[in-house]
């Protein structure tokens, strides 16, 4: 019964066309379409979306999307907004080898399992579930309390569940200090006669590690970078035009007889 709702949603809904995508995105072309907003159109059936193969940054949010079937051939997608939809099923997006951002905040996922699809996602960072603000949640998040720890459990490569910060395997700080505390362990000894001399101080970091790194402009970036001097050259192009017409509109004034005159 809930498959055959889903169905009847889906076909009274938007269905995403070429036509929409190519109009929301500016491009000719979908495979050219890199960053796409599509929240609130009132979508149901993501139609020809996988044919942007592409696509590196997404919103879906506030639709009524329940099948993600054409998400599986967006082999490039980084960023995937799906909060406030009707997925239950996340099964496609375990074909996004390149996710690393996932908000599916407000929708159907009632159980862990059905979050067992992104185990394989190596780049997965940060995933949210729950948005106390927009006040978004799953059905999960109500019927398992400790789905954070199943979670960080399931998939150790998280940095962030929900917005927040992890404390365990996923956080970069937890190493580190778990690291320094084995570094401390082994280098303690006993005092005494005879006691092996302690060792020579080893960082705990490796060399390098505090320097900046040189920050990576993602294709993203790029077309951003491209897009604004587009516009930075159309504004100078308007400003060029306008001083031609303001200098035109002076000659002309300039030229006018004196309207205090009387001589015709």
């Amino acid at each position: 019964e809930e498959e055959e709702e889903e169905e009847e949603e889906e076909e009274e809904g938007v269905r995403i066309t070429p036509q929409l995508l190519k109009a929301s995105s500016g491009e000719f072309a979908l495979e050219s379409i890199l960053l796409l907003r599509l929240r609130g159109r009132g979508i149901a059936h993501l139609g020809c979306l996988g044919d942007c193969l592409n696509l590196e940054w997404l919103d879906l949010s506030g639709n009524a999307i329940a099948q993600l079937g054409p998400l599986a051939s967006l082999k490039s997608l980084a960023v995937l907004n799906l909060a406030r939809n009707r997925v239950a099923s996340l099964e496609p997006l375990g074909s996004c080898q390149n996710l690393q951002s996932l908000n599916v905040a407000g929708n159907r996922v009632s159980s862990l399992r059905q979050l067992r699809c992104l185990t394989g996602l190596r780049r997965l960072e940060s995933l949210r579930l729950r948005d106390p603000l927009a006040r978004l949640a799953n059905p999960l998040c109500v019927t398992a309390p400790a789905y954070r720890a199943a979670l960080a459990d399931m998939l150790p490569g998280l940095k962030a569940i929900d917005g927040q910060r992890l404390s365990g395997r996923g956080s970069e700080f937890y190493q580190l200090c778990r690291d320094l505390d084995s570094s401390l362990g082994r280098g303690g000894g006993n005092a005494g006669a005879g006691a092996e001399a302690p060792r020579a101080a080893q960082p705990w970091v490796e060399a390098g590690f505090w320097e900046p790194r040189p920050p990576r402009r993602s294709s993203i970036m790029e077309e951003a970078y491209k897009q604004f001097g587009e516009v930075l050259q159309e504004c100078r192009e308007l400003s060029r035009r306008a001083d031609d017409t303001i200098a035109q509109a002076e000659r002309a004034l300039s030229s006018r007889p004196d309207p205090n005159s009387f001589v015709f």
